[in-house]
């Protein structure tokens, strides 16, 4: 059964025609199909497609990503990768569903594939924690980070949750440390990492998995330090604000690559990639190749060094330079103009004290003469 949001009326409506006139039993028993109907319902619903996903605002974006329908991971693990061996269990405390964690095979190439997955029905999804992951999932990506990176095994990374959970078992097993301690793993590996975001990469859960050379986002989902109904609850107390929130937050794909916090945005299929997640796979596939190529001659440090660019540049403005063998990038810090200003000020501050003395001197002089 397709699931419809609120914005799909008209082509829930169309749809339903659709399907009305492909059925050849009327109230008068069989009847002959009438194929130009059909034809032209089809275009009249893949142009209504067309005319609505191309002008979503941030809050129907991030209903798309949270569509009911929408390929998970677990998916996606099963139709890009081949030879998929599952690992389990942080060797401390037990086994994190909501992460799915284990090698596999891409053209060729062995891969670490870690999948944040938010189940299928409400039977899976309570057993995945809705893709909330606990401080042993954290631990067990990090535990296989460490073996992908010692023999130099690339790492690739779904992202597809509301945010970390937390619950009080979470904290007091130390949740906090379990994040900070996966995104310091991550941007320390000397292998090549890519995140794709492929639903909701929300808060610091997704960051934790996310701190990687190359962060691609699919064209509807989202990625932002919290839910617009959370922001909207603590600047406005009032979750309806969510609309007002989501704009304000820039969370989606395209705002996202503007600012240079995503790398690359893949475009979905025509209405969503629950619409046509074979065709979805193909391009997600298509891209971890293609990246996963772009460092096939760089060494360890260079991998490293192309990461820590990446993210050093983030908001400071064109503020990191100099070379550092990463990928022709540039790392090194461009101080803004006011900054210069202040600094030259503060260098000759005697020299300047010692010129406004003079100055009033010179007019008290100029006064009494």
């Amino acid at each position: 059964m397709r699931n419809y949001l609120e914005f799909e009326k008209e082509i829930k409506n169309l749809e339903e025609e659709l399907d009305s006139s492909k059925n050849p039993f009327d109230k008068d028993g069989i009847s002959e199909v009438d194929t130009a109907k059909i034809e032209k319902i089809q275009e009249e619903i893949n142009e209504k497609l067309k005319i609505t996903y191309s002008s979503l605002n941030s809050w129907q974006k991030t209903m798309v990503a949270r569509h009911e329908n929408r390929p998970r991971a677990n998916f996606y693990i099963k139709e890009i990768f081949s030879d998929f061996t599952l690992l389990s269990g942080d060797r401390l405390f037990g086994e994190d569903k909501s992460i799915i964690a284990g090698f596999g095979v891409i053209e060729n190439k062995s891969v670490l594939v870690l999948g944040q997955e938010k189940g299928e029905d409400l039977n899976s999804r309570m057993e995945r924690n809705f893709g909330m992951m606990k401080p042993e999932g954290y631990r067990k990506c990090i535990r296989l980070m460490n073996l992908a990176n010692r023999f130099r095994i690339p790492v690739v990374s779904f992202i597809d949750t509301p945010g970390a959970y937390p619950g009080i078992g979470a904290e007091q097993r130390g949740q906090a440390m379990a994040i900070a301690n996966s995104i310091e793993c991550c941007m320390s590996l000397k292998v090549p990492n890519i995140s794709i975001i492929i639903g909701e990469g929300g808060s610091g859960g997704a960051i934790a998995l996310a701190s990687s050379n190359k962060v691609i986002m699919l064209e509807h989902s989202i990625y932002s330090v919290i839910s617009p109904e959370g922001c909207a609850s603590i600047l406005w107390r009032d979750p309806s604000k969510s609309l007002e929130a989501a704009d304000a937050m820039k969370l989606t794909a395209k705002e996202l690559l503007n600012l240079g916090i995503v790398d690359e945005v893949i475009d979905e299929p025509l209405g969503g990639a629950h619409r046509d997640n074979k065709e979805m796979s193909k391009k997600i596939k298509k891209s971890i190749l293609q990246n996963l190529e772009t460092f096939k001659n760089l060494s360890g440090e260079e991998i490293f060094n192309q990461r820590k660019t990446k993210f050093l540049k983030i908001g400071r403005d064109q503020g990191f330079r100099k070379p550092s063998d990463a990928l022709g990038e540039q790392l090194g810090y461009v101080e803004p103009s006011i900054s210069k200003i202040t600094r030259f000020i503060q260098e000759r501050k005697n020299l300047f004290i010692g010129a406004i003395i003079a100055l009033i001197l010179a007019v008290i002089l100029t006064i009494l003469m």
